[in-house]
């Protein structure tokens, strides 16, 4: 299902009237209605970004940082663009939860401890039965409780994330979306190959690697909608997910 089909059920005719009308006059109530029309698109980023599967309290901070960014974007939404709000609002959205991120001590010392012995305990329990681990196998082979395992997947999936988004801005491209007017040729250019950059490094990737590439990034489906897919535990795409951004940024890193 496309997250258009989840927004509240006003026709179209009458949100493009609601967005002249705010834009015309700045009318509050008409702002607000919608803001409420298009919060699906909040909590959708959030569940993208944020494993259902965590065991930690972040995800009210996250659906905060994302109503900033989705009242930023209402603000500032030119209707004139020719853009869809939906891809200029998932931008912003995505960008503001990610600052927020950024902001925060994903990994210090302790947890990247945790993080390798849980990924190595994966790879080493996968190794030597040639079948995928559960979190419950993980868990007791290191005598910790199943939540924390869980736990620490959650924030290893952030981290990865933040991390992969760094490297990319780190190459100065310009997002098209999120600044339709002020891309320069340069920057165009820029883009393009680092789309085509990407596209290769995509392409070199084992099946099922390439796989929930796709339908992550290409299809939008969550993280739990891949692992049925697949028929693994949503933690396990959670795991193939992080170790394809660091396998990714590493080459990024080499190129840029």
């Amino acid at each position: 299902m496309s997250i258009e089909a989840k927004a509240s059920d006003i026709p179209k005719d009458d949100i493009d009237r609601l967005w002249k009308y705010y834009k015309d006059t700045g009318d509050l109530q008409a702002k607000n209605e919608l803001l409420l029309h298009y919060i699906h698109l909040v909590k959708w980023t959030v569940r993208r970004m944020m494993p259902k599967y965590n065991a930690y309290n972040e995800q009210d901070d996250l659906i905060n940082c994302g109503v900033i960014g989705l009242i930023d974007a209402v603000d500032k939404f030119n209707i004139n663009h020719g853009v869809k709000f939906e891809t200029y609002a998932g931008t912003r959205i995505y960008g503001e939860i990610l600052d927020y991120m950024r902001s925060q001590d994903w990994a210090p010392p302790s947890l990247r401890k945790k993080i390798n012995a849980v990924m190595k305990t994966y790879e080493a329990l996968e190794a030597k039965h040639q079948t995928p681990p559960t979190d419950e196998n993980v868990a007791a082979t290191l005598n910790m409780p199943v939540s924390q395992v869980r736990k620490i997947l959650s924030q290893t999936h952030m981290f990865n994330l933040v991390n992969f988004e760094d490297t990319l801005s780190s190459s100065g491209a310009v997002n098209e979306v999120s600044a339709p007017m002020e891309h320069s040729p340069e920057s165009t250019l820029l883009n393009k190959e680092m789309k085509k950059l990407l596209a290769e490094m995509i392409d070199t990737l084992p099946e099922k690697e390439r796989l929930v590439i796709t339908l992550y990034y290409y299809e939008g489906l969550l993280l739990k909608d891949i692992a049925e897919i697949l028929d693994v535990s949503e933690s396990r795409v959670s795991q193939i997910h992080s170790k394809i951004l660091i396998k990714m940024r590493s080459k990024l890193q080499k190129v840029l």
